[in-house]
């Protein structure tokens, strides 16, 4: 079973709430160079400017780059409010960290996301690390993102 959702409307507002926009280059608090919506990359250079039209065309194309990741790793059938958190995850710590996540595992185990309410919070709470050290920010979203995982 493979999902084939899109982050809605909803989802892409969260991740930008989440992420900022901003529409110059600046130091993401792992210390990568950043522009608009989270991106970062090789494009990415100190003092670039970019307009909020260029901004939503670079979250476009990074959403799916992470819709795939996340369609293609969850084989259990998702509602858009998980998809959305999932997301939200994979486009902050990468497909590789949610690849290899005790979250990804609890997801994929199927089991009751009301009864496992603690465990799936939790599995989303260890990811707050920050170049090795814990980050009350990021926690804080890993927190965020389990609610609306949790949302019917």
């Amino acid at each position: 079973m493979t999902n084939n959702l899109k982050v809605d409307v909803a989802g892409r507002a969260f991740i930008t709430h989440e992420e900022g926009e901003l529409l110059h280059t600046y130091k993401c608090v792992a210390g990568k160079d950043t522009i608009g919506v989270g991106h970062t990359g090789a494009d990415v250079h100190p003092g670039m400017v970019i307009t909020h039209e260029q901004s939503q065309a670079l979250l476009s194309r990074d959403l799916a780059r992470f819709e795939a990741a996340v369609n293609k790793l969850v084989t259990v059938r998702l509602n858009q409010h998980q998809f959305n958190a999932l997301v939200s995850f994979a486009f902050n710590l990468g497909d590789g960290a949610l690849a290899k996540s005790s979250l990804l595992k609890l997801v994929n185990a199927g089991g009751n996301a009301d009864e496992d309410a603690g465990v799936l919070t939790h599995c989303f709470a260890i990811w707050q690390n920050v170049n090795g050290k814990p980050n009350a920010t990021i926690h804080a979203r890993r927190l965020r993102e389990a609610a609306l995982f949790l949302t019917h």
